[in-house]
């Protein structure tokens, strides 16, 4: 049987934007995914950023992040792009403030999509776009005493 764009599962979602959030809490991989879970998606692509122990040649020992008012709003304006550029059935996305440790997730993205193709372009964009556009900046102390912060807009 040949794939037809007229069914209604092959299209975007009406509302497809189940969750948003900027969180001092440990982030959930799980809530993520059940998040953009959806019966008409045939594909779910999620990125997980997690805090690493080196940046720049440099070895990482401890790192915050703090955000503008604004970043939940600037969260969904992004997601709102991304689910009008591609047929997203749902889309997550949450990110962490506040001081992590190495090893911690500091950003969890999630879309569901018809096909795997489209979701894997649609959770790239909304990775890439969240780290350029977003207001939460990234301050990090290396091991040798020194720090810096780093924008992510």
């Amino acid at each position: 049987m040949a794939p037809t764009n007229d069914h209604p599962g092959e299209q975007a979602a009406q509302d497809p934007i189940k969750l948003i959030g900027v969180r001092e809490t440990p982030l959930s991989v799980d809530e993520v995914f059940a998040a953009v879970g959806d019966d008409a998606a045939g594909g779910v692509a999620l990125f997980v950023g997690t805090v690493r122990n080196h940046d720049g040649g440099a070895d990482v020992g401890a790192l915050g992040y703090s955000c503008h008012p604004s970043a939940e709003a600037e969260m969904r304006r992004i997601a709102e792009k991304v689910a009008a550029e591609f047929p997203v059935r749902a889309l997550a996305a949450v990110h962490r403030v506040g001081d992590l440790r190495v090893g911690d997730l500091a950003v969890v993205v999630g879309v569901s999509c018809p096909h795997r193709g489209e979701a894997f372009e649609a959770c790239r964009r909304l990775i890439d776009d969240l780290k350029h556009e977003v207001p939460i900046w990234k301050h990090q102390r290396f091991s040798d005493g020194t720090e810096e912060w780093v924008g992510a807009c």
